[in-house]
């Protein structure tokens, strides 16, 4: 009796595809199409959703990277993230956005740990004291020199978008150890121009065919597979499973 033939690896890889980035994808939007607050973005809450102190509360340095759903039905597959610094005894806090309308690098134009459009957002980095003092002067350097500040330069896909501009300020101060989420759907576009160099900490490699798509391998990006902006990953340094639209699962 002959046995069956084996699996090809062409099916393999198509299950593969299928379980690792359309099923996650599916329990995203399926979410997305249960959650309340994904409805009525145009008068959503965006107050302040209690994750920093008050300013003249906070005497030492802060750097802090926020991340919240997009609106509409961008949120099924990604977030926006967003910097916020405040020097050793100022009086207030300072927000960095990266936005399709009005002057692309937008400063204070929203509440610094406000609601992204009613949805509260994650602190996907935090920097306090010494730390955080000698990181302000690299990112507000990298601010002031990132080369996509026109208008016509923010593309919500593949990049340069939201992402892609904090991704750029943040390797300027690769020391901070900041990783944004894998929904951070634009933090791999290719501001620097090359399509092969190191990954934002400097503990990797990254290929990047434009945005569309590519390869990382990093210590603490962990290896990570961009197909059109989603993004399988496993992190081995603290253990997690990234998965497209759902982010991160682990320690």
């Amino acid at each position: 009796m002959e046995s069956d033939p084996p699996v090809s690896v062409l099916r393999l890889l198509a299950i593969a595809f299928v379980l690792l980035f359309l099923a996650p994808l599916a329990v995203s939007a399926a979410l997305y199409a249960l959650d309340g607050e994904a409805a009525g973005w145009r008068t959503a809450d965006r107050s302040s959703a209690g994750l920093l102190k008050p300013a003249s509360e906070q005497q030492e340095a802060v750097v802090r990277v926020f991340a919240a759903r997009t609106v509409r039905w961008k949120g099924i597959f990604a977030t926006h993230c967003w910097i916020v610094v405040k020097p050793k005894g100022a009086s207030s806090y300072t927000r960095y956005d990266y936005t399709a309308w009005g002057e692309p690098i937008r400063v204070n134009g929203f509440v610094a740990d406000g609601r992204w459009f009613g949805r509260v957002p994650d602190v996907v980095f935090a920097a306090d004291g010494e730390r955080a003092e000698r990181a302000i002067p690299q990112i507000r350097a990298a601010i002031e020199s990132y080369k996509f500040r026109e208008q016509s330069d923010y593309r919500a896909w593949p990049g340069p978008n939201s992402n892609t501009f904090v991704a750029a300020v943040m390797a300027a101060a690769p020391e901070l150890d900041a990783k944004l989420p894998t929904t951070a759907v634009g933090k791999d576009y290719p501001y620097g121009g090359d399509w092969v160099a190191l990954t934002p900490s400097k503990t990797g490699v990254r290929f990047t065919l434009g945005g569309y798509g590519g390869l990382t391998v990093g210590w603490r990006e962990g290896l990570e597979l961009n197909v059109l902006g989603a993004v399988f990953g496993v992190e081995l340094r603290r253990p997690a499973l990234n998965l497209p639209g759902l982010g991160r699962f682990g320690v």
